[in-house]
This record gives C-alpha cells, structure tokens and sequence, in this order.
C-alpha cells in the first residue's frame, strides 16, 4: 500500500505514474470518471480478501469507510463489481475484469515510486530483503560482516519471514524465495539449483554411528518430516517405519537440535555446510536425495530497481559467496575422512550454482 507520507519528496513522479496506471484502467472502462486512487486500492485490498473487515484491517480504516468507498465506486462506474454472500463479498465478472487492470496499474505504482525512492536516496538508501528464516540463520547472517566491509555505504535491513512478503505493498526491494515461481511483477534469478538433502548428526552421533549401516540409523532418535526419512531410507534399500521425536516448522532450529545431539536431522546440504565445515555437524551417510518440495532458491526483486546500485551489489556479493561457500565446503569433505557407511554413491547429486555452471536462470 502507498504511503503518501513517507513519499512526499516524489509527488511530481507519483502524479506521472497515477495519469499512467488510469490510463490503463480506461481501456477498460472508456467512459469512467477518473476514479480516486485510495478508492482503486481499497477495490484491491477487499477483492483480494473478500471480506471488508479484513480489508479494513490492512488499510487501517473503518469498515465502514471502506463500504462507503467500494459503494462510491460503484455508482461511479455504474454497475456493481461484488456479490454479497452474508459477510462475505465476491467479485463478479465485471470485478473480476476490473481487478486484473487495478492490479497492474497498482503494482506499475508502487514499482515506480520505490524506484523513484531508491534513485533519490542514492547511495545511502537502505536495502530491504525478506528471506526465509532457516536461510537468515545458517549461511546469511554469519556472512554480513563480509557485507559491511566490502559495502560500508549501504545499510542492509534483513526480515526472516516464513511467509511470502508482497514487496512492493510492504516497501521490501527483494526476496530470497524457495519454489518455482513464477513470481508476477517480479523478476527472479535462481541462486542455485534444488539442493541435496543429507543425513547429518552431532560429532558425538558420529563417533557412534563411524561405519554404520542405514539400518543402524533407522534406530537413532530422528528429526524433522517422517516421509522425508523414508524417502531416504528407501533410497538407501531399506523399508522401515518412522518415528521422529521432533517436528519443526524452520529448517534451522532442526539443525540446532542436531548440533546438541538430540537426534539426526535430514538437511539440504547448503543450509548446513558452515556447520559440516566447521565441525559441528557430520554428514552420516553418503547417499543423499532430492525431494519434490525441496525447490530451488531464488532472488526475486522489481525489474525496475534491477541496476539500483545498493541491489545490483547485493546480487553480485550473493552470488560471490554462494560460489565460495560451496567451494570451501567440497574442500573441507575432500580434505577429510571417508564418510561414515562408504564412499559417495555414483550418480548422487551435488549442490551446485548457476555460476559454477556458467549460467543464471532467470524469469
């Protein structure tokens, strides 16, 4: 949502952008009046939701002040746009219509006026990225001090979030997601490809199971999804009933519990490379497995703010670390021991980055 307030040094830039975004909305509608631009915003907020309080809510305004403006609307566009269902409301098939464009000519605002924001603050703008929290934790924060040496002049604001943060309502300039996308109104960069999931355990784990078989696994304390670990274990060849001791909803506390010896967890492999590299953790098993909901990472972000230069550093440091990040992880394994229960299965995957590849995939 735009925030009048904290944009007001960009007035003439927001003017241009709201005669662009109605103009859109007039191909729809030829003989529409020009229609107020909190009233196209509370349309999308209330079509979105289908209910008005909650529309209310996020708009921080009256439910009644928000029936008013949906009424208002109405009439002047003369017809209706909902169908009431008791306290719900649904758009009907001019609504719907008219979201499609309200959507766009909204997002076409809020891009230009965060990029008319970045270009005013210049150099000292701070960067906003949404992230998920188990990937804040295990391999982005330990790296932020390499961030503010190399780019003392862009402040770096992190949110840890599970869910997927609209970007341009909630003033954010990118996201790391996980998923397939597409993302609309965004452009995205695949970080690197779906990641490997390995069975890894506490040094004192380790020292137990040096040599086991999977069978001697299946008797351990186990965290995390129990279909994950039979998927595991059928491809390690054994069928057997699961039972984990502990279910978490963040990847990274998991591998905390791990590191305390509370049980062996299943990881994708870069969420855990500091900790195997370092001692921490110790991968138990060479057999390793994708899964369906292990997607890939990405960097999704408005295709304006592109060569902002504070997110155009971003996107290079990203890169430069994930690429040495998994360099110094081949090098600490290579360097060590054969794995616990033999050598490291022909054909099983490795994590691997656009760049290592030579590529990066975009949409």
């Amino acid at each position: 949502m735009l925030d009048g307030q904290r944009y007001h040094g960009n007035r003439f830039v927001l003017s241009i952008l709201e005669s662009t975004a109605y103009q859109r909305i007039k191909v729809l509608v030829p003989h529409a009046p020009r229609l107020p631009l909190n009233t196209l915003t509370a349309f999308r907020a209330v079509a979105e939701r289908e209910n008005l309080r909650a529309a209310a809510d996020v708009l921080h305004l009256t439910h009644s002040a928000v029936s008013q403006q949906i009424r208002g609307l109405e009439a002047q566009l003369g017809f209706a746009l909902f169908e009431r269902r008791g306290r719900r409301v649904a758009l009907n098939a001019a609504g719907q219509a008219l979201l499609r464009s309200v959507q766009g000519a909204l997002s076409l605002l809020d891009d230009g006026v965060q990029a008319a924001a970045a270009a005013a603050g210049g150099e000292s703008q701070r960067l906003r990225v949404t992230v998920l929290p188990s990937f804040a934790n295990r391999w982005l924060l330990p790296r932020i001090g390499r961030w503010r040496e190399q780019h003392p002049a862009f402040a770096l604001e992190i949110d840890a979030s599970l869910r997927a943060v609209d970007l341009q309502r909630e003033g954010f300039h990118a996201a790391v997601r996980q998923g397939r996308g597409p993302w609309p109104g965004l452009r995205s960069e695949r970080l690197f490809e779906q990641p490997p999931i390995i069975v890894v355990g506490s040094p004192t784990a380790a020292r137990r199971l040096l040599g086991a078989q999977p069978e001697a696994l299946a008797r351990e304390p186990l965290l995390g999804d129990s279909d994950l670990w039979k998927d595991w274990f059928a491809a390690a060849g054994l069928r057997t009933n699961v039972r984990t001791v502990a279910v978490f909803n963040d990847a990274g506390l998991m591998l905390q519990a791990a590191e305390q010896s509370l049980g062996l967890a299943l990881s994708r492999e870069l969420l855990a490379a500091d900790a195997l590299c370092d001692g921490r953790l110790v991968r138990l098993s060479p057999i390793s497995i994708k899964h369906e909901d292990a997607h890939p990472y990405h960097l999704v972000y408005p295709p304006a703010l592109r060569e902002w230069p504070p997110l155009a550093s971003f996107r290079a440091w990203l890169y430069d670390e994930l690429d040495g990040s998994l360099k110094t992880l081949r090098a600490a394994m290579a360097g060590r021991a054969p794995e616990p229960g033999g050598s490291r299965r022909a054909g099983a995957p490795r994590l691997r980055s656009p760049r290592a590849q030579g590529k990066r995939t975009r949409r």
